[in-house]
C-alpha cells in the first residue's frame, strides 16, 4: 500500500483547478488543464485535484486526448504563457 503524498505545488494548483471548474475552455485554460493533467498523472496523492481535473474535462465536453490535441495546436501557434510574469516553467 502506497502512502498518499502531498504535491509541493498542491496549494497553488488547487487555486488553478478551482478557477478551471468555472472557466471556459480558452487557449490559456486548456493549456493549464493539460499541464496539470500531466503533473498529476500517476501521482500518489491529491485525489481531489485529480477528480476535479476530470470534472473540468466533463464540463468542457472533451476527452483527455482531445485536450492534448488542442494544446499541441495552441503551443504550435505561439507561447500561450507569454503574458505571464514569469520566465520559469512550472511543469514538474
Amino acid at each position: 500500500m502506497t502512502k498518499e503524498q502531498q504535491h509541493p505545488q498542491y496549494w497553488a494548483d488547487r487555486k488553478i483547478v478551482d478557477n478551471l471548474l468555472s472557466a471556459q475552455p480558452n487557449d490559456y485554460n486548456q493549456a493549464e488543464l493539460a499541464r496539470l493533467k500531466i503533473r498529476y498523472r500517476g501521482f500518489p496523492g491529491a485525489p481531489d485535484i485529480q477528480k476535479d481535473l476530470e470534472k473540468v474535462l466533463q464540463n468542457w465536453g472533451i476527452s483527455e486526448e482531445q485536450l492534448y490535441e488542442n494544446t499541441r495546436k495552441i503551443h504550435e501557434k505561439g507561447q500561450v504563457y507569454k503574458t505571464r510574469n514569469s520566465d520559469t516553467e512550472d511543469w514538474a
